[in-house]
């Protein structure tokens, strides 16, 4: 069944429309999918945790849930948190160059262990990134799933790193 969303956010005396047509979404997919288009327009947004709820008819730990699981660093975003009677929470893109964040990939995240949910986040930044194509990209998450590794966690994380940052380093030198 087919539902066509229409909602009005009025933010700074800017109203802005959102019209999505959803396959049953859940709730989530639908503000992960409200804050990008907002994104898009302008690189950065300023969220009310609770005017945000309130649009979206839901609880404040849903917007929480939205913001700690899909606007991660490792998927390009910054966020910040202004407490207090005015509070805020300020988000926004990080500018990615792709070589300058590949390389910081390379020399920081990908030199220790990762799990597989924030392996993901990156790839998904370096499909977007255009670094990785989709199908290459979903071939890795397939090849880095824990099922795929069989290995204790600890081991795991460690062996994830490793092939991510090989195939990366074997891209750049193409």
């Amino acid at each position: 069944m087919k539902i066509i969303v229409i909602l009005y956010w009025r933010k700074s005396k800017k109203v802005k429309f959102f019209c999505k047509e959803v396959m049953m979404s859940k709730i989530s997919d639908i503000i992960e999918e409200f804050i990008l288009e907002q994104l898009d327009n302008d690189g950065f947004i300023n969220l009310s945790r609770n005017e945000l709820a309130n649009f979206f008819n839901c609880a404040p730990s849903q917007i929480n849930y939205v913001l700690s699981t899909r606007f991660t660093e490792p998927k390009g975003f910054v966020i910040e948190s202004h407490r207090g009677g005015g509070g805020y929470i300020r988000l926004g893109r990080v500018n990615l160059e792709k070589s300058s964040y590949v390389k910081n990939l390379l020399s920081t995240t990908l030199n220790g262990d990762i799990d597989y949910h924030d392996a993901c986040g990156i790839l998904d930044s370096l499909v977007s990134l255009k670094v990785l194509s989709e199908q290459e990209a979903k071939v890795l998450k397939y090849a880095i799933t824990p099922k795929a590794l069989s290995l204790p966690v600890k081991i795991e994380n460690k062996q994830r790193a490793n092939i991510i940052k090989n195939v990366l380093i074997n891209m750049l030198k193409e």
